[in-house]
C-alpha cells in the first residue's frame, strides 16, 4: 500500500490531495493565491488527521515545480523537499503544465483533438504546451509571446482546446478562430494530479531531494524600485 501526498501551489488554485497509489483519498483547495502559503500545512494535517494517517506512513511527496507563479512554485517545492527530507521518502516533481493537459483530456475525453495548456506570464507571454490524446508532446513546454498567428498551423488541422489562466489573452487575439475551444477556468484537477504522481512513482522517476530545481521556463526578475 503506497500512499503519496500531492502538493500543487503554482496556479491560481492551490490543491493539497492524499492517494492511496492513483486513488484521491481526500482533497483540500485554497483559491486565494496570496494564501497558498498559509494553507498548506495546515491542509497537509488536516488531510492526514481525518484519513488517519501519519506523516510516516507516506511513501512519497509530489509537488507541481512549475511553471507558474514564482512565488508558489517555491512554496510548493520547499514545502515538498522538507517533508521528504524529514520522512527520507522519494520526491515527485510534476510539470504544470502537463497535468493541466491531462486534466483537460479527462475533461473533454476527444481523441481526436489536442490539447494545449496556457499560464498568464505576464505582458502577452503565456507558459504553454501542447498535447495529443495520449498526454504526448506535440510543442513542449515554452515560454511564448502570442500573437495573432500562435498555434494557427494546428488549428488548421484539428480541434485544439485551450486551458489555463492565460487563455483570455490568446483568445483576444484569435476569439473567431475555427476548430478553437476554449476553457479559461480549468487548470489542475485533483485526480489528474494523483494520476500523473502515481505514474511517475512506478516508473521510480525520482528526483534528488538537494538538487530538485523549479521548472521556471524563464529567468525571474523583478521591477527595481
Amino acid at each position: 500500500m503506497s500512499y503519496i501526498l500531492n502538493i500543487h501551489t503554482t496556479t491560481e488554485n492551490a490543491i493539497v490531495n492524499l492517494c492511496e497509489e492513483a486513488t484521491v483519498l481526500k482533497t483540500l483547495e485554497n483559491s486565494d493565491p496570496k494564501k497558498h502559503a498559509s494553507f498548506l500545512h495546515g491542509a497537509i494535517r488536516q488531510i492526514l488527521t481525518d484519513i488517519g494517517i501519519q506523516p510516516n506512513d507516506l511513501s512519497a511527496v509530489g509537488v507541481t515545480g512549475g511553471p507558474g507563479s514564482y512565488t508558489g512554485i517555491r512554496v510548493g517545492l520547499a514545502s515538498a523537499k522538507g517533508l521528504c527530507f524529514a520522512l527520507n521518502v522519494p520526491l515527485i516533481v510534476l510539470n504544470t503544465l502537463e497535468v493541466m493537459g491531462l486534466s483537460l483530456i479527462e475533461l473533454v475525453k476527444d481523441k481526436n483533438a489536442l490539447y494545449c495548456s496556457m499560464i498568464d506570464a505576464r505582458r502577452m507571454e503565456i507558459f504553454s504546451a501542447v498535447y495529443n490524446y495520449d498526454l504526448k508532446e506535440v510543442i513542449p513546454p515554452s515560454a511564448i509571446v502570442l500573437s495573432e498567428n500562435t498555434f494557427h498551423d494546428l488549428l488548421e488541422m484539428q480541434p485544439l482546446y485551450f486551458s489555463g489562466s492565460g487563455v483570455q489573452k490568446f483568445k483576444a487575439l484569435n476569439f473567431q478562430l475555427p476548430n478553437s475551444h476554449f476553457f479559461p477556468d480549468q487548470s489542475v484537477s485533483s485526480v489528474s494530479l494523483g494520476t500523473l504522481s502515481w505514474k511517475k512513482f512506478q516508473k521510480k522517476g525520482f528526483e534528488n531531494i538537494e538538487s530538485a530545481s523549479p521548472i521556471y521556463l524563464k529567468e525571474f526578475y523583478t521591477i527595481e524600485k
